[in-house]
């Protein structure tokens, strides 16, 4: 592959619905570009961005992919991502290597669930934004329709840059609405516009040289005069409208018969921002904040954005250089693993297949393999002069499962194996929960973690099973109390003998245990306090009344007696054990669940579906706002009732609604609920 200059880069994530036709555009624009000779196909499994084997099998994109296009001397670099809402990570991965969006609307369609939720994730970005309409071959295909429900949905001033030449079986070609031609047929030949187009092309050119005008003052000036402005000017000045947001320009294209899709790319040629139109971005340096320059002269950063795991290559670091020039087989620094990390040979992706490379521009996008620190969101600096740049930020897991491997050989490579899966996806994230004593995966969703564990026996050979965790419960008093036990054993030789008194008061919420020691005159020797401790901790760790940890309770051992020959050790450590029980079991003791804060955003139509739905789980609301046609609702909710809040959510909206949830807070469970939680504990012990 040619070594680009950094102005002739474009960075370009493709954006949209599951099925908007992403996958197939990024074949045609290679296609087009002369980088393969064949279109693959999504039901053969032979796009060259869908090459994993689960995605081959499911037949849609799970995995962000890199895909770049050379066309007209410009390398343009398209970032495919999945459409599926539970891959959320992927499409934050390719928007922090993107300097464009390019959304994509089905013509039959329009607006969908994904086309709204990638339309919220750019405008956090402040990514500028392009929109290409597809499918315009399909049957009911309607441009303006499309443009409609666009403007409906977001508001913006949508401004076509082509028009369709025919329409669904008849969808021969575009128009070009600034050069006035017709592009027609997947080979781009250049004709005059149709006869019975002329007057609507007209009309949308006006509108394209208002929106291009709006964005410049001299050309305002110019068109409010009355001068005619230059294809060049239009051109200038629709870069401007589109790195400013004032207007979104709309394409068409029908990436099945390839059509439109020579004008696409060139429209990115001419309208995408290069590296060196976006500017400086902000980085972190010793001193702080400073601006990192798109240059090669700059100091060298670069962040990754993107970590793939395979047991054959090793671990696969892709990354975007914001400043200086990355040099194969050199030394770069990882400023948060304050480590050396030895580069090897430099890689442009494109798809699965890895085009050596010597080094990688400035605003460029490459890989590197085997990197032993490294993980995504990191930033490779020069050691002599360290800088930190914003990774993808990354939304917290919503749904979690518990995973058990299916055997002994399973077990030993479950940790190393969870750890690779995870290193690959960001929102994907695994841990021991203390508590349950269970080995806890948390993911997007369902078909996340699905296809996680489908991986992980597939790729890495280990098989495991799930089910729903366990909720991490909590033990309390709330009540004083106090009580004694003797522990007396007589076994003919050595007996044991402890006396411990004991009382247990209640503390506030979240402020840990504490354990004192109140005996006077010596009826315990001091010697035997980290004895009866030890007992009380066993007991606190494994709980009471129902198996789960004992928080928030103050311990105060304050009489007792011992024994000059039988007292020892474990004698104490069994009294401080069962007396700690004995004294709980009297203070009123209950069982405290996790509260959890939601944030739930829907449409405005599903407002009293959601709150009658809360009202089932015990949820209380804690308030509501409104913004853009979508309702936000804060509310609390014990984590026992929404475990699989992410499914249910999905189908009350039908997938439009999006929520986030963290602890906030742990409150007594409800007595009859508790005592059904303390039922099946005891029920369990007896048949272990």
């Amino acid at each position: 592959m040619k070594d680009y200059a950094t102005e002739k880069l474009r960075n370009v994530v493709l954006l949209g619905h599951g099925s908007a036709g992403k996958t197939l555009l990024a074949e045609a624009m290679l296609f087009s570009s002369g980088a393969i000779n064949r279109m693959g196909k999504i039901e053969d499994g032979t796009t060259v961005a869908d090459y994993d084997e689960e995605e081959i099998n499911r037949k849609i994109s799970l995995n962000l992919s890199l895909v770049p296009v050379e066309w007209k001397n410009h390398k343009i670099n398209i970032l495919d991502t999945p459409g599926y809402t539970d891959f959320v990570g992927e499409v934050k991965s390719g928007l922090c290597a993107a300097d464009l969006a390019l959304i994509l609307v089905d013509a039959v369609s329009g607006v969908e669930v994904g086309t709204e939720l990638t339309w919220g994730y750019v405008d956090e970005q402040g990514l500028p934004r392009m929109v290409v309409v597809n499918k315009m071959n399909r049957e009911n295909a309607d441009l303006g329709r499309a443009l409609e429900s666009l403007s409906s949905a977001f508001g913006k001033n949508f401004v076509p840059i082509t028009l369709p030449v025919g329409s669904q079986a008849d969808f021969a070609g575009v128009v070009d609405v600034i050069k006035m031609k017709a592009v027609m047929g997947s080979d781009g030949t250049i004709t005059d516009v149709p006869a019975d187009m002329i007057d609507e092309v007209e009309e949308a050119r006006v509108a394209l040289i208002e929106a291009a005008a709006e964005a410049d003052d001299e050309l305002i000036m110019k068109y409010l005069e009355g001068e005619e402005l230059t294809s060049q000017e239009i051109e200038e000045g629709l870069r401007a409208a589109i790195m400013a947001g004032t207007a979104v320009p709309v394409l068409v294209t029908a990436a099945t018969t390839n059509i439109g899709v020579k004008s696409l790319l060139d429209a990115l040629v001419a309208y995408a921002p290069s590296p060196i139109d976006v500017g400086a971005v902000t980085a972190q340096g010793v001193s702080g904040d400073e601006e990192l320059e798109p240059s090669e002269l700059a100091p060298m950063a670069a962040v990754v954005f993107k970590t793939t795991a395979d047991p054959f290559v090793g671990k696969l670091t892709l990354f975007r250089v914001r400043g200086g020039m990355v040099n194969a087989n050199g030394t770069v620094y990882n400023i948060r693993a304050e480590s050396d990390e030895r580069l090897g040979q430099l890689y442009v992706m494109r798809g699965k297949e890895q085009i050596a490379v010597d080094q990688v521009r400035v605003g460029d996008i490459g890989a590197v393999a085997k990197l032993t620190e490294t993980v995504t969101g990191d930033t490779l600096c020069d050691k002599g002069y360290p800088l930190s740049l914003a990774g993808p930020v990354f939304p917290a897991p919503l749904y979690a499962v518990s995973v058990h491997p299916t055997s002994k050989a399973d077990q030993a490579k479950l940790g190393p194996t969870l750890t690779r899966i995870c290193e690959e996806d960001p929102t994907l994230n695994w841990r021991q929960d203390g508590t349950t004593k269970e080995t806890i995966l948390e993911g997007m969703g369902d078909a996340h973690v699905s296809i996680a564990m489908t991986r992980m026996e597939n790729r890495f050979g280990v098989g495991v099973e799930t089910t729903t965790p366990k909720v991490p419960y909590k033990e309390t008093i709330t009540r004083e109390n106090a009580d004694q036990y003797r522990h007396k054993k007589q076994t003919g030789g050595a007996g044991q003998f402890a006396e411990v008194h004991m009382r247990l008061e209640p503390l506030p919420r979240d402020t840990g245990s504490e354990f004192e020691w109140d005996v006077f005159g010596g009826a315990i020797s001091r010697s035997f306090e980290s004895s009866i401790r030890k007992g009380v901790n066993q007991v606190m760790e494994q709980g009471v009344i129902a198996g789960y940890p004992v928080v928030d309770v103050k311990a105060a051992v304050f009489d007792g007696k011992e024994h000059p020959v039988d007292s020892k050790d474990i004698a104490f450590q069994i009294a401080g054990r069962e007396v700690f029980k004995r004294v709980m079991l009297g203070a009123n003791p209950v069982l405290l669940e996790p509260i959890q804060r939601m944030k739930i955003t829907v449409p405005d139509e599903y407002t009293g579906d959601i709150m009658g739905d809360l009202n089932t789980k015990r949820a209380r609301v804690l308030g509501m706002d409104q913004a853009g046609g979508k309702t936000i609702i804060t509310a609390l909710a014990p984590l026992a009732e929404i475990q699989r809040y992410a499914t249910d959510l999905r189908s009350l909206t039908q997938g439009r609604g999006v929520f986030s949830m963290e602890v906030d807070h742990y409150d007594p469970v409800p007595s009859n609920l508790a005592q059904a939680i303390i039922e099946a504990h005891r029920k369990e012990l007896e048949e272990s």
